[in-house]
C-alpha cells in the first residue's frame, strides 16, 4: 500500500479527535504538505508559525528538501526520528519507505498531540498494541537490542515492541512503557563504554540542581546493564499537548529565503516574543534557556540539537503562546570537541563561555546578570563527581568523564570566569528587547 495522501489529527483531548486537514506526498517524495480543513480554518489553531489558518497547500521549504526530506512546519515533529525509522523498517517492513509511510506507521502515542490516520471522517491510525509496562522493561531491552544489531525477532517479541517501539525520536534504543498509568520513555544501554543510561540520570539531576527545569527521570536496574526512564512531558492527566521542536519553531520564525539560525540566541527571541506573558514566564524561560547553555557548554554536551529542545503550546486555542518544555537528553557526550550543535553567539558553536556571554542581550539579560547565571552553574559544577557518585556512577567512569569536564578546556574556564568583569556601571543601560542584536 504507496501511503500518497494521509490526514492529520489534533488529539489534545484523545477522547475527542479533531480533523485538521489533509496530508500528502510531494516534491518528489521528498516532502510533505498540509491543507487545512474547512472545520480546522473556522475553529482551530496554528500549528506552528509557518501554517498560518489560510486556505491553500502549505509547502515544506523547497531549498531544504533536497538534502532532507521534511514535512511541513509543526508536522515534522510528529515523525519519528531514526531509533523509530529503524523499527518501522524492521517489524512493519512497508513496501515503500517515504515520509508517509513513516509518519503512518509511527502510530498512535508520538511526540506532542497530533496523530495521523488514513481517514478524514475517523481518526483511524496504525494499529497498535498495549504498551509494555516497566515488569517488560529486561524483554523490551534485549528485543531492541536485536534490532539494533539486525537479528530476527519472534512474532511476539515484534509485538511487543510494536507498542512503543516506533514514534520515538533519536538513534538510540529505545520504548514507551507504563509506569503506574503514565508514559515514560526507557532508554537503554547500547555498548558505550561508560553507563549511560546512570551517567544521564546524574546529569538531570545535577541540572536541576542548577536551576534547570529538567523532566523527570529514573534508573531503571537490567539484568546485565542499567536503563533509564524519561516521564513525558507532552502528557497531562490524561490530555496530550501539543509540542514543537526548537528547529520547528526558528524555522519558523525565519523569513522565506533566509536559512535558518539554529542556535539559543534564536530560540530566545522566539520565547521572549511569543512566550506566555503572565508573570514575565517568556523572560524567565529564556533567562533559564541561558542557562542550560551554559551547562551543556561546561559538562560537554555537545549533542544539543534543534531536537533537543522543545516548547509546549499551551492554551493552543487561546493565542497559542510558547512555554520552554523541560531538559532532555542532557548527558556528557565525552567527545570533548569543542562544538556545540546549537549555535550560542557571536562565535557559532564555539564551546566557550566567552562565545556564551557574547549575546546575552538575546535572552533579555544585560551582562552583569548573565554573569550571575554562568557562576551559578559553575558553582554547581564544582559538586559534579561528588554529584555521580551519590548517583552510582562508578569511580572508573567518573574518572573518563573527568578528562574532558576536568580537562584544560572546560576546567581553565571555570576557573578563569571572573562575574566581576561584567558589573554594571552606575547608569545602567535599558534591558534588551527581544529583537535586540549585537
Amino acid at each position: 500500500m504507496r501511503l500518497d495522501d494521509l490526514t492529520l489529527w489534533y488529539l489534545g483531548n484523545p477522547a475527542a479527535p479533531r480533523y485538521v486537514g489533509a496530508l500528502k506526498l510531494v516534491a518528489a517524495g521528498k516532502g510533505v504538505s498540509l491543507r487545512y480543513g474547512q472545520a480546522w480554518l473556522d475553529s482551530g489553531f496554528a500549528l506552528s508559525e509557518d501554517l498560518p489558518l489560510v486556505d491553500f497547500e502549505h509547502m515544506p521549504p523547497g531549498r531544504l528538501v533536497a538534502d532532507t526530506p521534511r514535512a511541513v512546519g509543526a508536522v515534522d515533529d510528529a515523525r519519528p526520528d531514526r531509533w523509530g525509522e529503524k523499527v518501522i523498517r524492521f517489524v512493519d517492513k512497508p513496501k515503500r519507505l517515504s515520509l508517509m509511510e513513516y509518519l503512518y506507521y509511527a502510530g498512535d502515542d508520538r511526540f506532542g498531540a497530533l496523530g495521523v490516520s488514513t481517514s478524514s471522517s475517523t481518526y483511524s491510525p496504525r494499529a497498535g498494541g498495549a504498551l509494555p509496562r516497566l515488569k517488560d522493561a529486561q524483554q523490551l531491552s534485549e528485543i531492541a537490542a536485536k534490532i539494533e544489531a539486525l537479528e530476527p525477532i519472534t512474532a511476539l517479541e515484534a509485538k511487543i515492541i510494536a507498542g512503543g517501539g516506533s514514534p520515538l525520536g533519536g538513534a538510540k534504543p529505545k520504548a514507551l512503557i507504563d509506569i503506574d498509568g503514565e508514559q515514560w520513555v526507557i532508554k537503554f544501554f547500547n555498548g558505550e563504554p561508560v553507563d549511560t543510561p546512570l551517567i544521564e540520570h546524574a546529569t538531570m539531576t545535577l541540572a536541576a540542581q542548577a536551576g534547570i527545569t529538567v523532566a523527570e527521570t529514573r534508573v531503571i536496574p537490567l539484568a546485565a546493564a542499567n536503563a533509564i526512564a524519561i516521564r513525558r512531558f507532552d502528557r497531562e492527566r490524561g490530555r496530550r499537548i501539543h509540542c514543537i521542536s526548537a528547529g520547528t519553531a526558528i524555522r519558523a520564525a525565519t523569513a522565506s529565503g533566509n536559512d535558518p539560525e539554529l542556535g539559543y540566541p534564536g530560540l530566545a527571541r522566539i520565547l521572549r516574543r511569543v512566550g506566555v506573558t503572565q508573570d514575565d514566564a517568556n523572560e524567565r524561560d529564556a533567562r533559564e534557556l541561558f542557562r542550560r547553555m551554559v551547562f551543556n557548554i561546561l559538562v560537554d554536551n555537545t549533542d544539543d540539537h534543534e531536537k533537543n529542545h522543545a516548547l509546549l503550546v499551551t492554551s493552543p486555542f487561546d493565542n497559542g503562546r510558547l512555554r520552554l518544555a523541560p531538559a532532555y537528553d542532557v548527558l556528557p557526550t565525552n567527545s570533548g570537541q569543542g562544538y556545540q550543535e546549537f549555535i550560542c553567539g557571536a562565535h557559532g558553536r564555539d564551546s566557550t563561555l566567552e562565545n556564551a556571554m557574547s549575546q546575552c542581550e538575546a535572552f533579555g539579560l544585560l551582562p552583569a546578570e548573565a554573569a550571575a547565571e554562568v557562576a551559578r552553574v559553575i558553582d554547581v559544577l564544582r559538586t559534579w563527581k561528588e554529584h555521580f557518585a551519590e548517583a552510582g556512577v562508578t569511580a572508573r567512569d567518573i574518572e573518563s568523564l573527568a578528562e574532558r569536564i576536568d580537562g584544560a578546556e572546560l576546567l581553565a574556564q571555570r576557573t578563569a570566569f571572573d562575574p566581576t568583569r561584567f558589573q554594571s556601571p552606575p547608569a545602567r543601560r535599558k534591558r534588551p528587547g527581544p529583537f535586540s542584536h549585537r
